[in-house]
């Protein structure tokens, strides 16, 4: 819908965008507790934003150019959290057993209508939430088996590892290759690439769509750089760790297991799938291409 600056929108408008800044309250909670308190640019901003949708609340009559005053602040704030989550991932080393949730850089609900809230907040809180568990349980149950150089049970608990850390390592990517400004085409050398390896943007997506619907089972489709053909792949991984190559570098993941998508779109995978282009965060595999396609063996 249109919406011209300055004109103040009629009744059933007025309610959509109190209901549009409610959201936007949430998400700013969100950030603000499930980040660190430290006083970084973004949590300054966030709680400025927060002041002002809580001002804007007060009024009788919300303007359009308000409106995108607040859009364009979530879009600031979402940029520069991202590249936050991304730095912070670059320099702290995890220790043994020291795997934490990582916060969306965005709510619950920014995905809609293309992936719900119910889903997005069960699949974050739950489903990553055990990964992340069953990941630290393994490295520390690792770490015993060295200490009292007991490996009785260690077939066991690197199959753990290897489940569970595949699970929180590609969630962790599947969050930020999702933005609730995505969709789209890529742009720059990722296009180009793309371009040569599979011979169009539309025959690359084709193909990766393909591949997940037709994963069996549960699993993932994802792009990967790989360093030794020096070239993009699509591969399949059912689970999260079974059937699939090593020595490649996952740049954008789908995860088709039935959480990600059954409450919404009940056994309909495809249209999951074919929704699901709509949120894709170009520029986060732009990032990822930019760092993974510098390694080469």
């Amino acid at each position: 819908m249109m919406l011209l600056g300055g004109v103040a929108l009629d009744k059933q408008i007025q309610e959509t965008y109190f209901q549009y800044l409610d959201d936007i309250k949430d998400w700013c909670k969100e950030i603000l507790f499930t980040n660190d308190a430290a006083r970084t640019w973004w949590r300054s901003e966030t709680e400025r934003l927060l002041d002002t949708v809580q001002e804007l609340q007060y009024k009788d009559m919300i303007f359009s150019d308000d409106i995108a005053l607040i859009e364009h602040k979530v879009e600031e704030i979402t940029n520069q959290l991202q590249l936050n989550v991304q730095e912070r991932r670059r320099s702290d080393q995890v220790p043994i057993g020291g795997h934490k949730l990582p916060p969306l850089p965005y709510s619950y609900n920014a995905l809609e209508p293309y992936i719900s809230r119910e889903i997005m907040e069960l699949h974050h809180t739950k489903h990553h939430k055990s990964y992340v568990d069953g990941l630290n349980k393994a490295e520390l149950k690792m770490k015993e088996a060295r200490e009292t150089n007991d490996f009785e049970l260690i077939k066991h608990w690197e199959r753990e590892a290897a489940f569970h850390g595949s699970g929180h390592y590609l969630h962790t990517m599947f969050w930020d290759n999702m933005s609730p400004r995505g969709g789209g085409q890529p742009s720059g050398p990722l296009m180009r690439k793309i371009t040569e390896d599979f011979g169009s943007f539309e025959k690359f997506k084709k193909h990766f769509t393909e591949a997940a619907d037709k994963v069996e089972g549960v699993g993932w489709a994802i792009l990967v750089w790989a360093p030794r053909p020096i070239r993009l792949e699509i591969l399949q991984t059912e689970k999260q760790q079974l059937f699939t190559q090593w020595d490649t570098i996952p740049l954008l993941g789908l995860d088709v297991w039935e959480h990600a998508y059954y409450l919404q779109y009940k056994a309909d995978r495809k249209d999951y799938i074919n929704n699901w282009w709509n949120v894709v965060n170009w520029k986060d595999v732009e990032r990822r291409y930019q760092e993974a396609s510098k390694i080469r063996w």
